[in-house]
């Protein structure tokens, strides 16, 4: 006979929710259009509003609960341009199934545009329930919501490492793109991007580990540091041809868990190039503990160049043979 599930606990694993949410500004970055992490965050921002309608809000949960709500996994697709005035319609579906000790949700994003119902992205995304040890919950758990509780998030990737790490620098060094023995291990001869960044709070949430928005951020970062690192400046590309990056499909996992203030060595690989239209990257995400690398996180993203053919007027470009070779060309680390 199966368990009685609190009655939010079923509306949360069974009944879809439609939320009506605006994009940040901060996200409007070029012309009147927001990127790919701002719809990354509003489809973060839908599941949290499916918990809420529930009646399983995020702060209740670790309040009286003792469990952190954390989005381990997002993978999502775009679509259509989603622009900075626009209020999507966000509809999440449960796709919790048998047996998944992680919560699994779909979310679609919508907008109107000239009286129709039009489909800008779609995204899965997996949260885990996080017990902290450093509270004392108040009661437990709404009955049927525990099989999604873990001690820790993922057991990440552990990797013997031979370079021996350098002290971290002093917070005038800038950004931690120099020479680094431990970049230099990971990415070898492989056509990739090395930093080295010292995590802050304000990426982090619960006093204790990096959030997935943080992980966000971390990949828009990496990306603007490896085109500027291969002589594609954005700022240069887009004054000197009109060309912006525009991303299509993006995903990132949480492995193990990042804590505040930990140096985070992040290796970003060229994984392929497709017609000279689109290159995916790979974003692979270390710390050093106990003389080990354990690996945290791991993502892709894939880019193309929009060309701005008109005043806010866009359209996809194929990628010249100068931009291939830069992408395509790996750039020796130096250790």
């Amino acid at each position: 006979m199966a368990p009685t599930l609190d009655p939010a606990v079923t509306a949360l694993l069974e009944t879809p929710t439609t939320a009506h949410l605006r994009p940040l500004f901060e996200g409007n970055n070029i012309s009147f259009a927001i990127g790919f992490k701002h719809i990354n965050y509003l489809a973060e921002r839908a599941v949290l509003e499916h918990f809420r309608t529930a009646g399983l809000p995020a702060g209740e949960l670790y309040r009286r609960h003792g469990l952190g709500f954390d989005v381990v996994d997002i993978h999502s697709r775009l679509g259509a341009l989603l622009a900075v005035d626009d209020e999507a319609e966000a509809v999440v579906t449960p796709a919790v199934k048998d047996g998944d000790d992680q919560l699994r949700f779909k979310v679609e994003l919508f907008v109107q545009r000239d009286g129709d119902r039009l489909k800008c992205a779609g995204s899965t995304v997996k949260v885990v329930l996080r017990v902290d040890d450093h509270i004392r919950a108040e009661e437990p758990a709404p009955a049927g919501l525990e099989r999604f509780a873990a001690a820790r998030l993922g057991t990440g990737e552990r990797l013997e490492l031979a370079a021996e790490p350098l002290p971290y620098g002093e917070f005038t060094a800038g950004r931690g793109t120099g020479t680094d023995p431990v970049l230099a291990e990971l990415i070898g001869e492989s056509n990739a991007f090395g930093w080295r960044w010292r995590m802050p709070y304000f990426y982090c949430h619960f006093n204790d580990r990096v959030q997935m928005s943080g992980f966000l951020r971390l990949m828009e970062e990496v990306e603007d540091l490896f085109l500027a690192d291969r002589g594609l400046a954005i700022k240069e590309v887009l004054d000197g041809r009109g060309w912006i990056p525009v991303v299509t499909r993006s995903r990132i996992q949480l492995l193990d868990e990042t804590v505040m203030e930990e140096e985070l060595y992040t290796v970003y690989t060229v994984e392929s190039i497709f017609k000279s239209l689109l290159y995916t990257n790979r974003m692979d995400c270390y710390v050093v503990r106990d003389g080990e690398l354990v690996k945290t996180a791991t993502g892709t993203i894939t880019h193309g160049y929009l060309h701005e053919t008109a005043p806010n007027q866009w359209e996809m470009v194929s990628m010249d043979e100068a931009t291939v070779d830069a992408l395509s060309t790996p750039r020796k680390v130096e250790s």
